[in-house]
């Protein structure tokens, strides 16, 4: 090497980039990981606002005196029975198959004791995870794998999915169903194609339920403002809109990296289509994808969501990606933190896999009281957040609690910038 010569590394072609080119030039494949994305965050999230507590121009309400009620309320528009819960925080849709038996009972008994709900995913539902839950929400995915009727109308809430956040406009992906074959879930539905066929969906499906419980309607975050008002059109009670910060079981990369929209933009576009069309406070919302905590759930509710669902948070707090079995990660190939290896099947904390053995090392009461604890804690944050803004109840919050901390924030929000009056380009 010639002297004071500097190593650079290419901006374009970094290591990364060139390990990919060189792995699909060997294989002719694209590559397929769990998840969610794993870019660093340079848009605009929930990072880039700020609240702004009370102080002479608002009254901030006593942390152990005063009430701030969490109540959530869903499918007030058309159904007989509309869901009940205790807490603004949901577990979403994830399927049995991408993860573990000891995976979905544990969460499903710890959105139980917490007041909340869980969502059955790909796959139909478990008779245990009806069992062990208080509000379970059945999804009806394109690929109908596991739909029973009999099932749906033991469930609290349908839940038709259209799309979802990591990979909008795809199907599902379950690898090596028998070893060297790949099991993919339609990107569609087999009986409609579009909004108007979608109409007629929705009445049966309320049918099939009579009418008792609400219908959501999900959908990945593209063409939100659209799609929102094309969702209301079709009946439903609950929309669901899934930012591009949502995790999946399995994928092609490319697609959890460079399709969707942002979940910040994404509850933003899904207000204002409400209000647009005069159904705002009418047909709930649900915003998911990237939820992480508290903070991010109190921003979504005063941005205009009524609720918020997790599914990675979840996982986490039941030990997904914590240091345990460290062998096992790097057998894998990964580390504890660094763990996106949800569709080998391999998990090493028992909870995306099948294997017996591995299934063992999540305990489901231990892992359920994990579920609880976390579900407890974000609600008690988000309660802290509605009580310093003057709110007895959480769904009191409002886009003028917060100020923006970037232009692009406050260009998306319509919320001013700190230290301005006005929104930028309102």
């Amino acid at each position: 090497m010639a002297e004071n010569q500097v190593l650079e590394e290419s901006g374009t072609f970094r290591p990364a980039v060139i390990e990919d080119i060189q792995t699909k030039a060997a294989s002719g494949l694209y590559r397929i990981r769990g998840w969610g994305t794993l870019r660093e965050r340079r848009w605009a999230t929930f990072d880039d606002l700020t609240f702004l507590p009370c102080s002479l121009t608002r009254i901030p309400l006593e942390g152990y005196r005063e009430k701030c009620s969490t109540k959530t309320v869903l499918g007030t528009r058309f159904a007989a029975k509309p869901i009940e819960l205790d807490v603004p925080v949901m577990i979403t849709g994830m399927s049995w198959g991408a993860l573990s038996y000891n995976a979905k009972v544990a969460l499903a008994r710890g959105a139980r004791t917490a007041g909340s709900s869980n969502t059955t995913g790909d796959g139909g539902m478990l008779m245990a995870e009806r069992e062990n839950s208080r509000t379970l929400i059945y999804e009806v995915l394109p690929s109908r794998y596991g739909i029973n009727i009999h099932h749906m109308r033991m469930a609290d809430a349908i839940e038709l999915t259209i799309g979802q956040g990591a990979k909008p406009g795809t199907g599902g992906l379950l690898l090596d169903l028998p070893v060297g074959v790949d099991q993919r879930s339609p990107a569609r539905h087999p009986d409609f194609l579009g909004p108007d066929d979608m109409i007629i969906k929705v009445e049966e499906l309320r049918e099939a339920t009579d009418g008792q419980v609400p219908i959501f309607i999900k959908m990945g975050a593209s063409r939100v403002f659209d799609d929102v008002k094309l969702a209301a059109k079709a009946g439903a009670d609950v929309i669901v809109v899934d930012g591009m910060e949502g995790g999946t079981g399995a994928s092609p990369a490319i697609l959890q990296e460079h399709t969707g929209n942002p979940t910040l933009a994404a509850v933003c576009e899904a207000r204002a289509a409400l209000e647009d069309i005069g159904l705002y406070g009418e047909v709930q919302l649900i915003i998911a994808g990237g939820i992480r905590d508290g903070v991010d759930a109190a921003k979504a509710i005063a941005l205009g969501a009524d609720a918020v669902y997790i599914g990675t948070a979840a996982l986490i707090g039941l030990n997904c990606n914590r240091p345990l079995y460290v062998e096992d990660y790097r057998k894998l190939g990964a580390e504890p933190h660094r763990c996106h290896h949800c569709h080998t099947g391999r998990c090493p904390v028992g909870i995306t896999t099948q294997d017996p053995e591995l299934m063992k090392r999540l305990d489901i009461d231990e892992g359920a009281e994990r579920v609880t604890n976390l579900l407890r804690a974000m609600t008690l944050e988000i309660q802290m957040l509605a009580r310093a803004c003057g709110k007895s109840d959480i769904h009191h919050l409002e886009p003028e609690d917060m100020a923006a901390l970037s232009m692009e924030a406050s260009l998306i929000c319509g919320i001013p910038l700190a230290g301005v009056r006005k929104a930028h380009g309102r």
